[in-house]
């Protein structure tokens, strides 16, 4: 069989920016910015999939297990 494609890319030593000017994520982010980011996605799951009872059943049950 022919070897069209090369096994390994060649490194110039040049770093790959990310597309669109975005920076590199150190990896942490604030738990309050976080939250900002899942509670949009979540109401609207609730909503579409009609889970509330769902999320009701499991924040009492969190609730209980952090002893409030």
């Amino acid at each position: 069989m022919a070897d069209t494609a090369p096994r390994t890319m060649i490194r110039t030593g040049r770093r790959v920016h990310a597309p669109f000017g975005s920076r590199p994520s150190s990896g942490t982010r604030h738990p309050l910015v976080a939250t900002a980011m899942v509670l949009p996605l979540a109401a609207l799951l609730v909503v579409v999939f009609g889970g509330w009872d769902a999320v009701v059943t499991q924040a009492s049950s969190v609730g209980a297990m952090l002893g409030r």
